[in-house]
């Protein structure tokens, strides 16, 4: 076995805090946090994280601290080849789910060192309609923080409040840049920001609209939540038993549009790309790689198989996903050279086949309601609208209204927000299931109204939809939607 140790080049006591990030899971620890560490390591500066969890995982802002806050990155090229790199780059933690530690989170964004502030907090974190991108104003947490905006407990509520103590100091405002997977995610972000500002004080929406920036960004990693075996194997792999782990791909990617009035690390320099506009980039990869993962995620998983890598070892899986991706999203990137977007879409299923990661399905499945109208359904009406041809798109929207049926009906939870409509939706009487997709299809806080009236599309799910209830081989469903040609609508 290949292995490479890399230790940590930076000594933490020489640098202090510059950003403050929301949302300390692994994903942030294998990317952003290590393109930091990469920073760090060559050009110094107070830019170092402090890094807060809100809501749930108490055990690891303790186990960090326990270690100092250095923990290991291992990188799987594949089950051979590996690298080992040690991270420095988290001064501190937070549980902000406790009073005390939020105070303490909050005196940390309102100080003058806090340049930008960052976020993971998975699409339902920002309390957006997935359809309008409205803010969810009688959300229960968004309600609170409404009602109780010096006690929030949101990252929305949090950034607000820091932004308002700032504003009271005379102080200038931080930036604010989402790290997650949503197409034009400043602008989502700023909307959720404002919406919740302008529910407690216009004059402080006003200021933070005209003070505060919301770059775009683009992250691209594969980073699984660890299992019991994966500790198994990094130990048997590498020796290491420390829980703070994190296991991840080799790939690594960042796009960030270059807008921090306050100053910025040298990102660059680790390979960032910082750029003026980052939505071809967030596009190709929310509709080619995430799109790809939900299709696998739902269809996957019906077909019997649990991981990424285990169903791309099916050559129709392996088919139907390139047919996809060239397909049915490649002419929806015009803006992209062909070349490029075949480059790209071979690199993915290189990446699907990485045997080291064992990438859940289950994993990539949870918040379907929240991921699918960016990775799938933009998409899929941009080739309605030219006459094209979107069958591996439907067979997915298909897969995914009969996995939620299946659930509801073995009372198993999809971990969705909208888990108890959609429950609602399918478990509800319907004289035949194109009633069922159309009700379906009703859920705009999923589906844009113009699928709702689309009665041919209507007629195509809901085909799919009994195909699958008749336990039709999945395999050969996808074999059929390959075949598809831009003549079928």
């Amino acid at each position: 076995m290949d292995i490479q140790q890399i230790p940590s080049a930076i000594d933490p006591s020489q640098h202090q805090v510059g950003l403050v990030h929301i949302g300390l899971g692994a994903f942030h620890r294998a990317h952003q946090a290590m393109y930091l560490e990469k920073t760090l390591a060559q050009h110094g500066g107070d830019w170092m994280i402090a890094s807060a969890n809100i809501r749930s995982n108490y055990q690891l802002v303790e186990q960090l601290k326990a270690a100092n806050y250095s923990y290991p990155v291992v990188e799987y090229t594949d089950s051979q080849h590996l690298v080992v790199r040690e991270i420095k780059a988290i001064k501190q933690a937070f549980f902000a789910k406790d009073q005390q530690e939020r105070q303490r989170l909050l005196a940390q964004m309102s100080t003058t060192s806090t340049k930008i502030v960052t976020l993971t907090v998975t699409e339902k974190g920002y309390y957006l309609s997935p359809s309008s991108g409205d803010l969810l104003l009688e959300n229960p947490a968004v309600l609170h923080d409404i009602q109780h905006p010096d006690d929030p407990k949101t990252a929305l509520g949090l950034i607000v409040n820091a932004l308002k103590q700032r504003r009271a100091q005379g102080l200038p405002a931080f930036a604010v840049l989402s790290c997650d997977n949503m197409p034009h995610n400043g602008i989502r972000t700023k909307n959720a920001v404002l919406g919740m500002a302008s529910a407690q004080d216009s004059s402080l929406a006003t200021w933070i609209e005209a003070e505060v920036a919301f770059p775009s960004s683009m992250v691209d990693r594969i980073v699984p939540a660890l299992s019991a075996d994966d500790l198994q194997k990094i130990e048997a792999d590498t020796g290491i038993t420390t829980p703070t782990v994190v296991k991840c791909e080799a790939f690594c990617q960042w796009v960030v549009e270059d807008n921090f009035p306050l100053g910025r690390p040298q990102w660059e320099s680790a390979g960032v790309q910082m750029v003026q506009d980052v939505s071809i980039y967030e596009t190709m990869k929310l509709r080619m790689l995430n799109g790809s993962h939900s299709l696998l995620a739902y269809l996957g998983q019906l077909a019997g198989y649990q991981t990424v890598a285990h169903a791309m070892e099916n050559t129709t899986v392996r088919a139907f996903l390139e047919h996809y991706m060239q397909q049915e999203v490649a002419p929806t990137l015009p803006t992209c050279k062909p070349q490029e977007l075949m480059a790209y879409s071979q690199q993915l299923l290189t990446r699907f086949e990485n045997d080291s990661l064992q990438h859940q399905l289950s994993q990539i499945a949870m918040d379907g309601s929240q991921k699918l109208p960016q990775r799938w359904l933009s998409g899929l009406i941009e080739q309605q609208q030219k006459q094209a041809s979107s069958a591996a798109t439907e067979l997915g929207i298909a897969g995914w209204l009969f996995y939620i049926q299946q659930a509801a009906q073995q009372k198993t939870s999809i971990n969705d927000p909208l888990e108890a409509e959609l429950f609602a939706l399918v478990l509800a009487q319907y004289s035949n299931s194109f009633e069922l997709v159309s009700a379906c299809l009703a859920q705009q806080d999923v589906f844009p109204p113009i699928m709702m009236t689309n009665r041919s599309l209507i007629t195509r799910l809901a085909s799919l939809f009994d195909a699958l209830q008749r336990k039709e081989s999945l395999l050969d469903l996808m074999q059929s939607a390959c075949r598809s040609t831009n003549n079928n609508h």
